[in-house]
């Protein structure tokens, strides 16, 4: 971890998360080895406190008292959590639309929230603006490389709760992409390090109301059409890494697939009802995205798939 004290983490237990079979759902879908990995058993209920806590630390060892974030509202969540551990002010600037539940976290840790009318890029250009006008320190998760150091943790988690072993394919949902981003750089640095001969296939799964990295992957057009999306957590018309994210997927060997609302809300309830794991949609995005992969042959029968939980349904439940 690049943090030279570790006296400067205040962790809450963060990571750790179960792998868990999905036998059920993994029969229906054709496949005979599925692995979910809970990331919504992290504290404040979503991947995001991987991040956060490298985030919070590197600041607290700078001396920094005070940050400005913007989010679709998990990773606002969790920045604000990690700061107030820290003793450090946070301003989370999020999208007027960010659900309830969410915002409603953000300021239960004394955060203040800035809601922002339009687009998500709008609540970033005004975090900005703000940065800007008071000079704050800007702790954007998706920009900053210490945010990835944590995620990149995931990787190891899965190879030493496997046995030392890795899954064929991971199937992750991609906004930003620090989850992805993250895992890769895991998983290249067990590479090098000697410690696997190979690494998982990662796959991108996207909203097709937002779906920037599939299109360019695809070598196809694609443009924001002002359509809305359940998976609010990947709604992202334009990843600042979006390069980093299509080098990851080719080397690799990933592919990327588009869902539409409808598929997402379904695997959602199919999800929930045969293995009984609440997934907010974002996470269940990636489970749409896996049963089109599937069905397309890319990902084979008898191939092992892990598939992350992002976040919990119940900080993001969309109307019946």
């Amino acid at each position: 971890m690049p943090v030279h004290d570790p006296a400067s983490f205040t962790s809450m237990g963060e990571g750790s998360t179960a792998c868990v079979g999905l036998t059920k759902l993994g029969a229906s879908l054709g496949l005979e080895r599925l692995t979910a990995k809970l990331e919504i058993q992290n504290p404040t209920g979503s991947y995001k406190d991987r991040g956060s806590v490298v985030l919070m630390a590197a600041a607290r060892e700078h001396g920094v008292c005070e940050v400005v974030e913007d989010s679709s509202g998990n990773a606002g969540a969790s920045v604000s959590a990690y700061a107030a551990r820290a003793g450090i002010r946070a301003h989370v600037f999020a999208p007027s639309s960010v659900p309830s539940a969410k915002a409603a976290q953000i300021r239960v840790y004394g955060a203040s929230l800035h809601l922002i009318d339009g687009p998500r890029e709008a609540a970033t250009e005004a975090a900005l603006a703000w940065v800007d006008e008071h000079g704050i320190v800007y702790a954007s998760h998706n920009l900053s490389p210490y945010f990835i150091e944590g995620t990149k943790v995931f990787a190891y988690e899965v190879f030493m709760q496997l046995g030392r072993r890795l899954p064929d394919h991971l199937v992750i949902p991609v906004g930003n992409g620090s989850l992805y981003r993250g895992a890769w750089n895991g998983f290249r640095e067990m590479r090098e390090a000697g410690l696997v001969d190979s690494v998982p296939r990662l796959h991108c799964v996207q909203a097709r109301a937002f779906m920037p990295v599939v299109a360019a992957y695809m070598g196809e057009d694609w443009s924001p059409d002002g359509r809305g999306t359940v998976a609010g957590g990947i709604a992202s018309v334009d990843p600042p890494h979006k390069q980093a994210i299509l080098r990851a997927l080719r080397a690799s060997g990933g592919s990327a697939a588009a869902v539409d609302d409808d598929s997402i809300l379904e695997s959602r309830r199919l999800l929930a009802e045969m293995e009984g794991i609440y997934a907010e949609p974002t996470s269940a995005a990636a489970f749409a995205g896996l049963s089109e992969l599937v069905r397309s042959g890319v990902i084979g029968r008898s191939d092992h798939v892990l598939v992350p939980v992002t976040g919990s349904g119940l900080k993001d439940t969309p109307p019946s």
